[in-house]
């Protein structure tokens, strides 16, 4: 317990500058997006904040927005001109004391395809930076790619138990065609539990072999314990290692491909954990994501620009989940509102607030409960 208590007080002041300076741009880019968009549909923005709570320090422009930095680092908010509260509940009571003027200032009054941009404009802007940044980064460094030959086989694991041996080189597992080990792990670990074909070539002939991944308590590449699932593999100690290079127009393919593959393995991954065929303690916090952000920053500003990127994406698609208080909550309320004709009564949409509320407190919960794990606390 002490030992756990150190070591939570011996990286959070080297972690905060790197986790404040990660969650600071991700934050602020998402906000800038519905900020942007709100702006140019003429919805008057009342508040643009970086996190939660009393404000630190802040400033007002020429429109009346007031900009600031709050205290409570772990999100932030648009509060636009008409809204009850940050999370963008529409105050009725406000409205009715407006002038006909003020109103139509508000994102209330606004046609439902302008809401819905504004409500989209978030994750998007999320998706856009990570791109851009992938970009750079794949311009600047290339892509390093592990020729995918078997190594070690875990005695007793699914892949020896399957006849995968040594030396040989996968080119396929179902449908995919893999050109890099670190594809395979990435598969594996959303597979939940289902045969994977998996396609090798021996001895200079194709062979498929079926293996089925197993559900094991292991360490991740940052050293943290997590259930995963493996088929007990490892790369060849003299597999070549080559550096992709691209043109800048490569780069950005490149961007949106891997942009595209975190946020269809982080749908997949959800998808198994909902079905019960994956654990639900890969999910990080604050606490967890200070704790990868320092470990992340040892390797420097390229390696936490990476970690920007990823985290850009993995924020920008939870917010589009059809959760109320989210902004995919907030898309499907206008869903609802285009295809009735009509919004959704102030009851029903109080409703799906509370019990969005509930969903995102019990989701705070759990990813705080396994952060502490990680930690050792209990």
């Amino acid at each position: 317990m002490f030992d756990a208590l150190h070591n939570l007080i011996a990286w959070t002041p080297l972690g905060l500058p790197a986790f404040l300076f990660v969650i600071t741009v991700v934050v602020f880019f998402h906000e800038l997006g519905h900020f942007v968009v709100a702006r140019w549909c003429g919805v008057k923005v009342d508040v643009f904040s970086v996190g939660f709570g009393r404000e630190i320090f802040g400033w007002n422009d020429k429109s009346g927005t007031r900009w600031k930095v709050s205290w409570l680092p772990i999100g932030g908010y648009v509060k636009f001109s008409g809204d009850a509260n940050a999370a963008s509940l529409p105050d009725h009571t406000a409205a009715e004391r407006m002038s006909e003027a003020e109103r139509v200032l508000t994102l209330a009054a606004k046609p439902v395809w302008q809401r819905a941009a504004v409500a989209a404009a978030g994750p998007v802007a999320n998706f856009l930076l990570a791109i851009l940044l992938f970009t750079g980064l794949i311009y600047h460094s290339g892509h390093t790619v592990l020729a995918p030959i078997i190594g070690d086989v875990v005695k007793g694991s699914p892949a020896e138990a399957a006849g995968i041996r040594s030396g040989d080189r996968v080119t396929a597992i179902d449908s995919t065609r893999i050109t890099d080990f670190e594809q395979m792990p990435q598969i594996i670990s959303v597979s939940g539990g289902r045969t994977l074909n998996i396609t090798v070539v021996r001895a200079g002939h194709p062979l498929t072999i079926p293996v089925t991944p197993k559900s094991t308590r292991m360490r991740d590449v940052l050293g943290d314990m997590g259930t995963n699932m493996v088929i007990g593999v490892h790369p060849s100690p003299t597999a070549p290692i080559t550096t992709e290079r691209y043109s800048l127009p490569g780069a950005f393919g490149a961007a949106v491909t891997e942009t595209w593959d975190i946020m269809h393995t982080t749908v997949q991954g959800v998808a198994q954990m909902i079905r019960g065929h994956a654990s639900a303690d890969q999910l990080r916090g604050p606490l967890g994501i200070a704790k990868m952000t320092r470990q992340v920053a040892i390797f420097g500003f390229m390696a936490l620009l990476q970690l920007v990127a990823v985290l850009s994406v993995s924020i920008g698609l939870a917010n589009l989940f059809p959760i109320p208080l989210l902004d995919g909550g907030h898309l499907l309320y206008y869903a609802c509102e285009a295809v009735l004709g009509r919004p959704l009564g102030e009851r029903a949409q109080d409703v799906g607030f509370r019990l969005g509320l509930v969903l995102v407190l019990g989701l705070v919960l759990l990813t705080t409960w396994n952060d502490l794990a990680r930690l050792n606390l209990f």
